[in-house]
């Protein structure tokens, strides 16, 4: 009789157990999830000052192959590769033996001619002589007339051919078109080299060195205002080489003619000065543009940005200490903020710490989280 006594108070003691613990389980359900320790900063706006941002090229502003205009040998190389050339300067020559002698025989031949001219002239004069006399036949006047006509064609024709052998001596001699630096030579003296097809070296001007680079073409009217003005080569423009900025500021010089079609971009031109020869053709950086327009922009700390699918979110506090999920158009990056384009006001509170552990509808409590805290304690020595 004990026993079973015993058995029955065993079995409602256990019911007892289970139907508190599941009491406290609903409680628990009822309760969620506890509130997450996040750190809120109010959105305030500001004046911001960025730098537009574009891949770059360094070009020469002025630049030439230099190429022979007569067919020969190099004979003579008059300059030291790299070295800066002033316009006129000789550079090249070619063997001229064989041009210099073509110039002669076409001053004989000139003067040939001007014998040949001298005789018809007297020829004709004294059939003229004769044909005031009607002594003698009318063609034959006309012939004396047609022959000191083909004498004086014949002179000018030795004249353009003096011309011709001139300038081909002259162009045994490579001068340079303009100041500038010569690169290194890709001949040698003793080299055959073709008129117009062989390439001897390239002059490039280095005063100034141009830097071109492709802009969208909604900007086009922003960069055409800065073209008109003159103040915008203060400090608008700077190129950048990594982490190093080009000390010296630049100017803009022109906007292509038409934007490309393939790529909706158009090529825009600045250029920038070269006094200690830093820039040279070829390099390659990034133009930074000063961009003032943005007064009272939204501006927040990148910490707090959360990225889905490409696309950028925040954590809005809400009333009853709820956070609300809010979609951004982000523009530039300044520093560790970056401006809000659309989406936030200003006013209006957002998570900046703890964002991580944080949900659509999840409740906070605002102060530091605790890995934020654990971070930011002292060492204990």
């Amino acid at each position: 009789m004990f026993l079973n006594s015993s058995k029955y108070y065993t079995a409602a003691l256990s019911v007892l157990v289970m139907v508190s613990c599941a009491k406290k389980n609903d409680q628990a359900a009822q309760q969620g999830p506890p509130p997450v320790n996040v750190t809120l900063e109010e959105v305030k706006s500001t004046d911001a000052v960025y730098h537009d941002t574009y891949p770059a090229s360094v070009n020469a502003l002025n630049v030439v192959e230099l190429r022979p205009q007569v067919t020969g040998f190099i004979t003579g190389i008059h300059f030291q590769d790299g070295a800066r050339v002033r316009k006129g300067q000789l550079l090249y020559t070619v063997d001229s033996q064989l041009y210099a002698a073509n110039y002669d025989q076409a001053v004989a031949n000139l003067n040939v001619q001007k014998a040949n001219t001298v005789k018809a002239q007297k020829d004709a004069d004294r059939y003229h002589e004769l044909d005031k006399n009607d002594a003698v036949a009318k063609q034959l006047v006309d012939n004396a007339d047609a022959a000191l006509e083909v004498a004086k064609k014949q002179e000018d024709a030795a004249r353009a051919s003096i011309k011709a052998a001139n300038t081909n001596v002259r162009y045994t001699q490579v001068t340079a078109p303009f100041d500038g630096v010569i690169g290194i030579s890709l001949v040698k003296v003793g080299a055959a080299v073709s008129a117009g097809q062989t390439v001897l070296n390239t002059v490039s001007t280095d005063g100034q060195l141009a830097v071109d680079f492709n802009v969208d073409q909604k900007e086009i009217y922003r960069f055409t205002n800065l073209l008109k003005n003159s103040k915008a080569s203060d400090s608008t423009f700077t190129i950048a080489f990594g982490t190093d900025i080009y000390p010296y500021p630049g100017k803009i010089l022109l906007i292509d003619r038409a934007v490309d079609p393939q790529t909706g971009s158009i090529k825009t031109r600045l250029t920038f000065p070269n006094k200690d020869n830093m820039l040279r053709a070829g390099m390659t950086g990034t133009v930074r543009v000063l961009n003032t327009a943005s007064k009272g922009a939204v501006l927040i700390p990148y910490k707090a940005v959360t990225e889905q699918l490409g696309e950028f979110f925040v954590y809005v506090a809400a009333d009853s200490n709820k956070v609300s999920q809010r979609k951004l158009l982000l523009g530039e990056p300044i520093g560790t903020n970056i401006i809000v384009k659309e989406g936030l006001k200003a006013g209006e509170k957002i998570a900046v710490e703890g964002v991580q552990n944080l949900r659509e509808g999840a409740t906070i409590s605002t102060g530091t989280p605790p890995a934020a805290a654990t971070a930011a304690a002292p060492a204990k020595k």
